[in-house]
């Protein structure tokens, strides 16, 4: 299967309408995925990772192709594996071989941030286990000891926190998504609440303006 044909079907399943007669705006997706990326850099991902995450975010199948990541993006194939590698390792994208060809696509998921909070979960539990060691071996009473009983009792309230706030989200987003499925008949990501409040209005009285 040769590029071209990959790239235009792609091209075409991000640029179509979506319901509500929405079309894609080429260049406000480019600044979104520049400006999501530099935020993603500032919490510690690596840049060109932060990159193609925020692009595979913003296509509208979720699935791309490296030469398509490359095309978007204007970066190298060596470049766009790199960041895969990484995000592939931390479980933010998964891979997937193309039908019908032997190429690579790469998939980014609707749940993938709450499943990244969970795997943060994993790691609170092994600081807790290390913080517990350092205050035992300080002793409780000495001012480093108690200052780290006191970021061990901050994580241990974090990880208390966490799994409620995740469970709670989840309920949440099935409540988004039936409002989703129930105001456009078909299944899909969840709309925010402001979008379902705008789907749900009925459409504006024509004007009679020069009537």
């Amino acid at each position: 299967m040769s590029e071209q044909p990959q790239q235009s079907a792609d091209r075409t399943d991000d640029t179509r309408q979506d319901s509500g007669d929405i079309k894609r705006d080429d260049e406000a997706v480019s600044q979104f995925v520049e400006r999501f990326a530099s935020q993603l850099v500032e919490a510690g991902m690596q840049r060109m990772s932060a990159r193609v995450f925020a692009c595979l975010l913003a296509s509208d199948s979720g699935v791309l192709t490296s030469a398509e990541l490359g095309e978007r993006l204007q970066v190298s194939p060596a470049a766009v594996s790199g960041a895969i590698r990484y995000l592939s390792q931390v479980d933010m994208v998964s891979r997937e071989r193309e039908p019908g060809s032997r190429r690579d696509r790469y998939r980014v998921h609707s749940d993938q941030w709450y499943e990244a909070m969970t795997r943060r979960d994993n790691m609170l539990t092994r600081w807790e286990s290390t913080l517990r060691e350092g205050v035992a071996g300080l002793g409780e009473t000495t001012p480093a000891g108690r200052r780290l009983g006191e970021t061990l009792a901050f994580f241990e309230f974090m990880q208390k926190e966490l799994g409620g706030m995740l469970e709670r989200w989840r309920n949440h987003r099935d409540e988004l998504r039936t409002d989703h499925e129930s105001q456009t008949g078909t299944p899909g990501a969840p709309l925010t609440r402001s979008a379902a409040a705008a789907a749900a209005r009925p459409p504006a009285a024509p004007s009679t303006y020069g009537s």
